[in-house]
C-alpha cells in the first residue's frame, strides 16, 4: 500500500508539472527564507550560551534616581570588588575587569594592535573560556602573566611554542605567556585577543590603586558567579544597599544584578527595568519567518483544494473499492509530507548556496551544522508541521467526497468550498502588506535619524588612539601637522565625537536641591569646536589668550535650557566641589545614540587621554593628506602602526542593527510577495481553466476581451482590498509599538498604507489579468466543441 501511495504521489506530481512546480518552488523558497532567518535568530539567542556557567554569571549594575526617573548603568566603584566577596553566601566568585581596548602587542619584529582586557585572577575560573594550554585556576595568578588567543599566538609566534615566551605590551611591559585560549566565538559578549592581569594594571597605573577605596568613581566592571541561579533574588536583596552604606546617599541608588543570559538580548533599561534590546529584532524576524512559512503553506492548501475536482473520480473509485476515509486522509497527508520533504531538501540546498552572500549581509559567519541534533530536530519539525498543516485541509476535504456523486461527475464546487481559499488568499496578502508597510516605516525611521542635524561636521574627520608617545610629543606633532597644509585642525579629547566615555554631576545657581542631572563630560584642550565644526552660540571656545581657561567650562544648549540661565556667560558652576566660570555655550552635538535627545553636556580642559581628532584639508586629496598625516605619526609614534578611523564611518556603525533590519525586512517582504504571487498565479490559472466554457459562451454572446479580463480579475482585486482593510489597522498598531523604543521617531504617515495596498493590488491584478487574458483570447469554438 505504501508503494501504491508513493507511485500515485509521483504520478500526480509529474502529471501536473506546473502546479507541482508552484507548490514545491513556493514551499522551497519559504522554507529557505525561514532557515536563513532562524540561523540568524539562533545565533542571537545563543549568545554566551557556550559558557558552562552562563546561568550563574551576573554583572553588577546600578539603579540611580535622577533627571526625574531611574537610570541604569554598569560602571561601578572599584571597592565593589572586595565588598561583593562577603556580601552574600550565594556569591561563589567575584572578578573585576576593565572595559577592553586596543593595545600594541609585540614579539621580535611582529607588532600588532589587538583587543585586550585587564581582568582579575578569577576571570577564567568564572567564565571558563576554553584553554588550550594552562590552568584556569592559576594562569592569571602572576602579575606578569598574559593569556593569548590561539589566532594571536599564531600571528606572533608562527609555529613556535608560545608558552613561557615574553611579549611586549605598549612597548613598555614584558609579560610572560602562561596560557593559550581557543579563539573567542562571534556570539560572545566578551571580544578580546589577549588578557592581562588586574595586578599588572595596578602596578603600572597609580590611578587604579588610588581608587581602591573610592566609592565615588564609577569606572569599573564587576562580575559575580552565583552558587545557584535560583539565588538571584536573595543576592539582589543582599547587595542593593551597599552604595548607601558606603556614603553614596546623595541620590537614591542601589546595586542589582543583570544575568549574563540577558546581556545581549535584553540590554536596554527604561526607568530601572529591562526594556528590550536585540530581543525585539529576534522576535521581529521570528515572526517574519513564520509569516513566510505560512504564506508558502497557504499556497499549497489553496492549489490542492482548488484542483480537487480533478481528483474527485480517483477518490470515488478508491472509496467504492473499499478504501476508508482514514486511508484517503493518510494518502493525501503522505503526498503533502512528500512534497514538503522534497521542498525542504531543495530549500536546504538553496540556503547553502546563498549562505556566503547572506553572511555578508548580516555580518556574521553562520553555517548549517548538519551534525547538530538541533538542526535535525528543526528539520523534522518543519517537514512534519508544514506538511501536516499544508495538507490537512486538502486531505480532509478530498476524503469527504461521496463516492456515488463523484463517479457520476456530480461534484460542484460552490461558494462554501471556495470561501476558505479566499480567506487564505486574504491572509497571504495581509501578511505581505504588513511586511511591506514595516519595511517602508523602518526605512523612514532610518532616513529621519540620518538626516538629523548632528551639531558637528563629520566629513574629513579622522580619529587616532592616543598613546604615551603621542602625548609626549603632542604639541610638536600638532604644529607640524598644521604647518604641512594636509590638515586644518587638530585636537585631543577623552572620547571621539561619536561616543560618550564620561558622565558627571554639575551644579548651577538656582538648582533645586532635589534635582540631580547627569552631564555628558568632554575633557579636551584647545581647538575642540574648530576641529569638530561645532557652532559656538554664546561666548567663546577655550583660547590660549586666557590663562584662566584651565578652570573654565563650556556647556551645550541642552544644558543651558535645563539651567534656565538668562545671562549665562560668566556664571560660576560647581564641579567636584570647585567653581568654574562659564565662558561659552555650544550647539547640541549628537554624540550618543542618534535615536535619543541630546543630553546636557559640559566641556573642560584637562589631559585624560583618549583620542586625537584630525580635520583633513578640504583643498587636498584625502589620500594625499592621509599619507602626509601618516608620515608624521610614524615619526612621533614610531612604535605603533598607524591606524585611524573616519568619523563618518564610525557614525554609520550606530545604524548597523536598524540597517540590518531594514535590509532583511525589504528582502523578505519582496520574497513573501513573490511566494504569494506564485500561489495566485496557480490559483488564477486553475480558475481560468475551470471557466473556459463560461468565457466561450460570453464571447459568443458579444463580450469583449477587456470585459472578460475585468470580470475574472475582479474577484482577486476584491480579496486584496479585504487584505488591505484587515492589515492596515494591525500594521499601524504593531508599528506604533515598534517605534515606542525611539525618543526620536518618524510619524506613521497615512499614505504608506494605501501606497502598499496599491502595490499589492497592482501586483495581484497583473498576475490575475495575465491568466484571464489567456483564457479570454481562447477561440470559443475550441472551448465549446464538446457541448
Amino acid at each position: 500500500m505504501v508503494r501504491n501511495y508513493f507511485l500515485v504521489t509521483v504520478r500526480n506530481l509529474v502529471k501536473n508539472r506546473l502546479y507541482s512546480f508552484i507548490n514545491i518552488a513556493g514551499l522551497a523558497v519559504g522554507i529557505c527564507c525561514s532557515i536563513l532567518i532562524l540561523l540568524w535568530v539562533d545565533n542571537e539567542i545563543h549568545y554566551d550560551r557556550f559558557l558552562p556557567k552562563v546561568d550563574r554569571l551576573e554583572q553588577v549594575y546600578v539603579n540611580a534616581e535622577f533627571n526625574g526617573k531611574i537610570n541604569s548603568w554598569r560602571s561601578v566603584p572599584l571597592p565593589t570588588y572586595e565588598a561583593m566577596k562577603s556580601a552574600d553566601s550565594h556569591i561563589a566568585r567575584v572578578c573585576v575587569t576593565g572595559w577592553g581596548s586596543d593595545r600594541l602587542v609585540a614579539y621580535k619584529n611582529t607588532r600588532i594592535i589587538k583587543r585586550s582586557y585587564y581582568v582579575s585572577e578569577e576571570f577564567l575560573e568564572m567564565f571558563e573560556f576554553p584553554l588550550i594550554n594552562g590552568e584556569a585556576a592559576s594562569v592569571l595568578d602572576d602579575p606578569t602573566s598574559i593569556v593569548l588567543t590561539e589566532s594571536l599566538a599564531k600571528s606572533l609566534f608562527g609555529e613556535e611554542d608560545p608558552m613561557g615566551k615574553f611579549v611586549k605590551i605598549e612597548d613598555r611591559s614584558l609579560l610572560k605567556v602562561t596560557g593559550i585560549l581557543k579563539d573567542i566565538p562571534e556570539n560572545s559578549s566578551f571580544q578580546f585577543d589577549y588578557l592581562m592581569t588586574w595586578k599588572h594594571r595596578e602596578s603600572i597605573n597609580p590611578w587604579v590603586v588610588e581608587n581602591k577605596d573610592n566609592w565615588g568613581n564609577y569606572s569599573f566592571q564587576i562580575f559575580l558567579e552565583l552558587t545557584d541561579p535560583a539565588a538571584l533574588g536573595m543576592v539582589n536583596s543582599s547587595i542593593k544597599d551597599i552604595l548607601l552604606e558606603n556614603g553614596q546617599d546623595d541620590i537614591p541608588r542601589e546595586f542589582f544584578l543583570h544575568p549574563m543570559e540577558k546581556w545581549h538580548l535584553q540590554s536596554n533599561f527604561e526607568n530601572g527595568v529591562i526594556k528590550g534590546g536585540m530581543i525585539d529584532y529576534v522576535q521581529l524576524f521570528t515572526v517574519i519567518a513564520l509569516f513566510i512559512l505560512i504564506i508558502a503553506c497557504i499556497n499549497f492548501m489553496n492549489l490542492a483544494t482548488a484542483r480537487s475536482e480533478r481528483r474527485a473520480r480517483e477518490v470515488g473509485i478508491r472509496r467504492s473499492v473499499g478504501s476508508s476515509k482514514s486511508e484517503l486522509v493518510i494518502q493525501f497527508l503522505g503526498e503533502s509530507l512528500f512534497t514538503t520533504l522534497l521542498a525542504f531538501v531543495i530549500a536546504v540546498l538553496m540556503a547553502q548556496l546563498v549562505l556566503p552572500l547572506y553572511n555578508e549581509l548580516v555580518d556574521k559567519t553562520l553555517e548549517i551544522n548538519y551534525l547538530s541534533g538541533r538542526f535535525w530536530g528543526f528539520s523534522l519539525a518543519v517537514v512534519l508541521i508544514t506538511g501536516l498543516i499544508a495538507g490537512s485541509y486538502p486531505a480532509f476535504y478530498l476524503s469527504s467526497f461521496r463516492p456515488v456523486k463523484t463517479l457520476k461527475g456530480d461534484i460542484h464546487i460552490g461558494r462554501s468550498a471556495t470561501t476558505p481559499r479566499k480567506i487564505l488568499v486574504v491572509l497571504q496578502f495581509g501578511f505581505a502588506i504588513l511586511l511591506m508597510v514595516g519595511t517602508v516605516i523602518i526605512f523612514q525611521q532610518i532616513n529621519l535619524i540620518k538626516d538629523r542635524q548632528l551639531g558637528y561636521n563629520k566629513s574629513r574627520l579622522i580619529t587616532i588612539q592616543l598613546t604615551d608617545e603621542i602625548t609626549k610629543h603632542y604639541e610638536v606633532l600638532k604644529q607640524e601637522l598644521l604647518n604641512s597644509g594636509a590638515v586644518e585642525s587638530v585636537n585631543r579629547s577623552n572620547s571621539a565625537i561619536t561616543s560618550i566615555n564620561s558622565n558627571n554631576f554639575l551644579g548651577w545657581p538656582g538648582k533645586p536641591e532635589d534635582l540631580k542631572v547627569i552631564f555628558t563630560t568632554i575633557v579636551t584642550e584647545y581647538d575642540y569646536t574648530k576641529t569638530m565644526g561645532i557652532k559656538v552660540l554664546q561666548g567663546r571656545d577655550f583660547s590660549r589668550d586666557f590663562k584662566s581657561d584651565s578652570s573654565a567650562i563650556i556647556i551645550n544648549k541642552a544644558a543651558l535650557d535645563l539651567m534656565g540661565l538668562e545671562n549665562p556667560i560668566g556664571t560660576e558652576l560647581d564641579l567636584w566641589g570647585d567653581k568654574r566660570k562659564l565662558i561659552g555655550v555650544v550647539d547640541n552635538v549628537v554624540m550618543g545614540s542618534p535615536y535619543r535627545e541630546v543630553k546636557p553636556m559640559f566641556i573642560i580642559m584637562d589631559d585624560w587621554g583618549g583620542v586625537v581628532t584630525v580635520m583633513l584639508s578640504k583643498n587636498r586629496d584625502i589620500h594625499t593628506s592621509l599619507a602626509k598625516v601618516k608620515s608624521f605619526f610614524n615619526t612621533y609614534n614610531s612604535a605603533y602602526p598607524f591606524e585611524y578611523s573616519f568619523v563618518d564611518q564610525d557614525y554609520e556603525k550606530k545604524f548597523t542593527t536598524i540597517n540590518l533590519a531594514s535590509r532583511l525586512a525589504s528582502i523578505f517582504a519582496i520574497l513573501a510577495l513573490i511566494i504569494t504571487g506564485l500561489g495566485l498565479f496557480g490559483l488564477a490559472a486553475y480558475t481560468a481553466e475551470q471557466r473556459t466554457k463560461e468565457i466561450g459562451i460570453r464571447k459568443v454572446l458579444g463580450a469583449s476581451v477587456t470585459s472578460l479580463i475585468a470580470l475574472m480579475s475582479k474577484e482577486y482585486s476584491r480579496m486584496v482590498l479585504m487584505s488591505f482593510v484587515v492589515a492596515s489597522p494591525v500594521g499601524w498598531w504593531l508599528l506604533d509599538r515598534y517605534l515606542e523604543r525611539y525618543q526620536i521617531r518618524t510619524p506613521i504617515y497615512w499614505w504608506v498604507f494605501p501606497l502598499t495596498g496599491l502595490v499589492a493590488l497592482l501586483f495581484a491584478s497583473l498576475i490575475a489579468s495575465q491568466q484571464a487574458r489567456r483564457a479570454a483570447l481562447t477561440n470559443p469554438v475550441d472551448s465549446l466543441r464538446n457541448e
